[in-house]
């Protein structure tokens, strides 16, 4: 597939030095990287071509979001009635509320309701999408202007899908070559989603750490009726390979794991159906995808990544979407710089809802 620019994975002959902490600036080699990357008659830098030399800015700014955060209890205490008087008989069972189940943001439990339109950021790191920049409570305002732009034939659902965990150019403590985003950051895009009755996805970009425990150490946040998961396979790397040399890659039969364990999380915490998006940008990124299985719970969606004109984004589109296995359901990501540069033209909600089969989830970066 040709593209406009070197946003896809490729090597880079001065990585960035190792982020030693989540208080790390952008300086040093990462911002020296940055800027050699810029230079004059060099393509802008792009997502895939500054994720590894703006993890220490996004992280550094991460670092600050947690120190504003205040630790909160998890949610309201319940309180036990007490009799009014000695031998006073309790609340009868018959008439005690019954439970309310969970549900999505904007109600019901299953997602094929709706139409998911989203953003996707780090805070602090423009690079990796526009949700990691500006004031947050603006940013969901525009997506939920833009949500509505795809109000046609399902209602729409705003989504926050925040990096949640962030492949490296270095190796790190555990050489895993990826960072975590902190607890309170997330906290806080949780606590945003919610105001704003939005669906927050957490997106993983794993490096070399396995997938699966990646996903398993953001439990404490799947486990909530409005949080999903996304997953970045293409910085997924094996052993002696390093995120922005190459494309990573995932199986059909490892995309089936993860989405196992989602649906043990929904049945165990009578959940509402859960999306599990996976983006890919070439077919080479997933593969053996006939060994996808559909799991209870679980809506599968596969994004379709690629960047350029509309004709471009089309033709990928075409081959990407060819042959889906049963039950999986189709995204599409759109980049407000990338695909337009050269003078091209943004699609537009009216293009992207002509596409078949028509997107579960567009998603803007």
């Amino acid at each position: 597939m040709a593209h406009h620019t070197p946003r896809h994975p490729v090597p880079d002959p001065t990585p960035p030095g190792e982020v030693a902490d989540d208080t790390a600036e952008a300086t040093g080699p990462a911002a020296d990287t940055a800027g050699r990357l810029s230079r004059r008659g060099a393509p802008s830098p792009t997502r895939r071509g500054l994720l590894a030399a703006t993890a220490a800015a996004g992280l550094g700014a991460l670092a600050g979001c947690a120190g504003q955060e205040a630790e909160s209890a998890s949610g309201p205490s319940s309180s036990s009635s007490r009799s009014g008087g000695a031998g006073a008989p309790g609340p009868s069972p018959s008439r005690r509320p019954a439970r309310r189940r969970p549900e999505l943001p904007r109600g019901g439990r299953r997602l094929s309701r709706y139409r998911l339109v989203g953003y996707c950021g780090l805070p602090g790191a423009a690079a990796l999408g526009r949700l990691g920049t500006g004031d947050l409570g603006d940013r969901i305002a525009q997506i939920e202007r833009t949500a509505r732009a795809y109000a046609t034939d399902r209602e729409p659902l705003p989504v926050l899908e925040l990096l949640a965990t962030v492949a490296q150019g270095t190796a790190g403590p555990d050489g895993g070559y990826r960072s975590r985003t902190p607890a309170a950051t997330i906290r806080r895009f949780h606590r945003a989603a919610r105001r704003h009755r939005a669906l927050l996805l957490l997106n993983v970009q794993p490096g070399r750490a396995p997938v699966l425990d990646e996903v398993k150490a953001l439990r404490e946040w799947l486990v909530h009726p409005d949080v999903g998961l996304a997953l970045d396979p293409e910085w997924q790397m094996g052993p002696g390979e390093v995120p922005g040399h190459r494309y990573g890659h995932t199986t059909g039969g490892e995309l089936t794991r993860v989405a196992r364990y989602l649906s043990g999380l929904v049945a165990d915490h009578d959940l509402p159906e859960k999306p599990l998006v996976f983006h890919q940008v070439a077919e080479s990124v997933v593969r053996d995808q006939s060994a996808l299985r559909p799991q209870p719970g679980v809506m599968m969606i596969k994004s379709a990544d690629g960047i350029g004109s509309p004709g471009m984004k089309r033709e990928t589109w075409r081959r990407l979407v060819a042959d889906l296995p049963d039950g999986l359901r189709t995204g599409f990501k759109l980049f407000y710089d990338e695909d337009t540069q050269g003078g091209g033209s943004l699609m537009t909600p009216k293009d992207v809802l002509a596409l078949r089969p028509r997107p579960d989830y567009v998603m803007y970066e």
